[in-house]
């Protein structure tokens, strides 16, 4: 990771630490880097956005960046993560830009790049765009006169959005009941459209976005709201959307959650009998449950492990040519229709199953266990990021964790992408052995890395 680009592109406290100074300097750059080998006079970039408040502010920063370099922004408005990705392509533009902060609360934002195919853009292009800002600023020429780029607006883009992501499912819902939680974010623009289209009985909560409430007690970070909605109205099914709806979880008929590794291996079940799961394998990271792990071997499907990000989920599918892949926490990749996470297909898919089998998503995840697994975040200090791989007295109770967990758990610590936190898992049989030795590390890690 490097000092502006985390593991999902530039991302901070809006305003404060993700500047409009600085929102000008990476649409500059982006632009320069990104369409620096077409030779375009005035290259076309898109721009979405989700509901904060500070999201049009980092927008009209964004677009003078872009057009002082003669790119031509045109602005898509709200639109989901997963829209720009696939319109930058369906309009045949030279890249596209995403301003949001994802599953983060209102005062975070950040700027997601992605390439004239749609795709987030690998490290080493975020390096480079990085190195135009931070250290040769003097290469970009500013435009003047007649040279400089245009600011446009696509007043279609969400109704595109829609009508592609229909077109994907090609399902008909009627006769479920659903409910979706659109998290105040980028859903509420395009959910309502997109399941009616499909004849779903649906309903909507935090679906009324202001600028302020985006994730605010509800979305896929709370999902007991969708949870209790579902069954107090007694749906078949209800989905949870984050503030840019580019993941998605569920729940069954009973209000019981259904995460990221049932949802993949549901689909990849179903495509699989269909004839259609490439190289008979899903892609998903290290904090996989190994309960996922047993129904896949068990149904023959290989699952390949990646690196926890979206973004090496997506490399390992492309380098080998695999179709479905993703997160526990939602995201999950449909790459035969989409180019990156996306909340809304993901739900229309999932009930497709539903409609087709005539099974009850309690039933279709059934067979599925769900091995104890317990995550805590730890808040550490701006200075001791990095550190906690070098600390020897975490270390140690990392080490006697997966002594005592050996053969039937494990353990995984890492350091966010996005936020100042450690996040520590362990899994294992024994739910209360790996709720002491979760607290312990956690303990350690607070100790030594919220105090120096």
């Amino acid at each position: 990771m490097g000092q502006i680009f985390g593991t999902d592109g530039a991302r901070g406290v809006a305003i404060t630490e993700l500047t409009c100074e600085r929102a000008m300097e990476i649409g500059r750059a982006a632009a320069y880097v990104l369409t620096k080998e077409s030779g375009k006079a005035h290259p076309r970039i898109l721009v979405g956005m989700d509901t904060r408040i500070s999201s049009e502010i980092l927008e009209y920063a964004l677009a003078a960046g872009l057009t002082s370099v003669g790119a031509q922004a045109e602005l898509l408005g709200v639109v989901p993560t997963p829209a720009v990705a696939y319109l930058v392509k369906e309009y045949g533009a030279d890249a596209g830009v995403m301003i949001s902060a994802s599953h983060n609360s209102v005062e975070y934002n950040g700027i997601k790049l992605f390439s004239g195919e749609g795709f987030k853009l690998p490290d080493s292009v975020e390096e480079e765009i990085e190195s135009y800002i931070l250290e040769r600023k003097a290469e970009i020429t500013l435009k003047s006169g007649a040279d400089v780029g245009t600011i446009t607006h696509a007043d279609g883009a969400a109704q595109d959005y829609i009508e592609h992501i229909r077109d994907c499912a090609g399902a008909d819902l009627s006769g479920l009941r659903l409910g979706f939680d659109c998290a105040n974010g980028s859903s509420a623009v395009t959910a309502g459209a997109l399941f009616k289209s499909m004849n779903a009985d649906c309903s909507f909560i935090a679906d009324t976005p202001d600028g302020t409430n985006i994730n605010d007690k509800c979305g896929s970070t709370h999902i007991s709201n969708i949870s209790r909605y579902v069954r107090e109205n007694g749906l078949d099914a209800g989905f949870a959307f984050d503030g840019d709806a580019d993941r998605c979880l569920a729940v069954d008929e009973n209000g019981n959650m259904v995460d990221g590794d049932r949802i993949i291996a549901v689909l990849a079940n179903y495509l699989k009998e269909k004839g259609q799961l490439k190289g008979n394998a899903a892609v998903v990271t290290v904090m996989s449950n190994l309960g996922f792990h047993d129904y896949m071997k068990a149904r023959g499907i290989t699952t390949v492990c990646a690196k926890v990000g979206d973004r090496y989920v997506l490399e390992e599918m492309q380098k080998n040519g695999y179709n479905i892949g993703g997160e526990q926490s939602g995201h999950i990749i449909l790459l035969d229709h989409a180019t990156t996470g996306d909340g809304q297909l993901t739900a229309a898919m999932l009930a497709k199953v539903m409609k087709e089998t005539g099974r009850k998503l309690s039933e279709l995840v059934a067979d599925i266990a769900d091995y104890p697994q317990l995550l805590l975040n730890v808040k550490i200090t701006e200075r001791s990021k990095g550190k906690w791989n070098k600390t020897p007295s975490i270390l140690e109770k990392i080490a006697l964790a997966e002594k005592q967990l050996e053969g039937s758990g494990r353990v995984l610590v890492r350091e966010s992408g996005t936020e100042p936190l450690v996040r520590v898992m362990l899994e294992g049989r024994d739910s209360g052995l790996v709720n002491a030795l979760a607290h312990d590390i956690a303990h350690e890690v607070e100790l030594q890395l919220t105090v120096h």
